[in-house]
């Protein structure tokens, strides 16, 4: 007699927790994480604190950012280009497809920077797509903060629901 699609108990075990973990993959949230030069420290400064909390979330930056973050947190970080070859881009991109949450950019600005257009855009994408964004310590710690509450009311609505 053929088994006509039907697994062993492992097999359909197995097939319930990828499913359960894609899902849960699905709901987590991203932030992108980048810094100019000069604030990369300040910005793994404020990551080191929000440890715990930002192992909750998917964590993406641009190239030394991200790697940065990656190796002082021990934390996955999806590290794209380098911000002037194109890491700011691809984060805007990532924003009008709907794929990040938040945007923490510690950006430097007394310091010129030669994509600066880049830089101009992403903030421009941010804010037309209506992404919180934060720029600095202050805002990095209330941006956090409201989605951490978000995440908080969700479950309060739906306790059966998987959040980050």
């Amino acid at each position: 007699m053929e088994n006509r699609g039907r697994g062993t108990r492992a097999e359909y075990w197995r097939y319930r927790k990828e499913e359960e973990l894609a899902r849960a993959e699905e709901s987590a949230r991203t932030i992108a994480l980048i810094a100019h030069d000069n604030k990369k420290q300040d910005l793994c400064d404020w990551a080191r604190e929000h440890r715990e909390t930002l192992a909750h979330y998917r964590l993406c930056g641009t190239g030394s950012t991200a790697k940065l973050v990656s190796s002082d947190l021990g934390l996955d970080v999806a590290a794209l280009q380098h911000g002037p070859l194109g890491g700011d881009v691809q984060i805007g991109a990532m924003i009008v497809d709907g794929l990040v949450d938040a945007v923490v950019f510690f950006w430097d600005p007394l310091e010129p920077q030669p994509h600066d257009p880049d830089v101009k855009a992403l903030i421009r994408l941010a804010t037309v797509w209506d992404v919180p964004t934060a720029c600095n310590r202050s805002t990095a710690d209330a941006v956090l903060l409201s989605l951490e509450a978000e995440t908080r009311r969700v479950w309060d609505l739906n306790p059966e629901t998987e959040v980050a």
